[in-house]
């Protein structure tokens, strides 16, 4: 098995208060766990209102499959949210 994780940064240039960060945060990170059965959380910058950095684990069974998961996540991320992505940080795979 191989573990899947990565950071990504997002912007989100609209947002103007903490509150409405949280409303969008809370979307996205929803989205992803019902839609990929990973672990999802905020985990950087939380005190910055236009900035979002979200964490991401998930096993795979293979590294092929880490790639192809990866690769959809960025997609499904780009595709239902408007924050633009900055940054993607992607950890090595690890065997378990």
């Amino acid at each position: 098995m191989k573990i899947l994780i990565m950071k990504v940064k997002l912007r989100a240039c609209w947002v103007h208060s903490l509150k409405e960060k949280r409303m969008v945060v809370k979307s996205i990170t929803q989205k992803l766990i019902n839609k990929f059965n990973i672990s999802v959380a905020e985990v950087d910058e939380q005190d910055i209102h236009q900035i979002i950095v979200i964490g991401i684990a998930g096993i795979c069974g293979t590294s092929a499959q880490v790639d192809s998961t990866t690769e959809n996540i960025i997609r499904f991320i780009e595709n239902n949210t408007d924050a633009e992505i900055i940054d993607i940080h992607r950890e090595d795979i690890i065997d378990v």
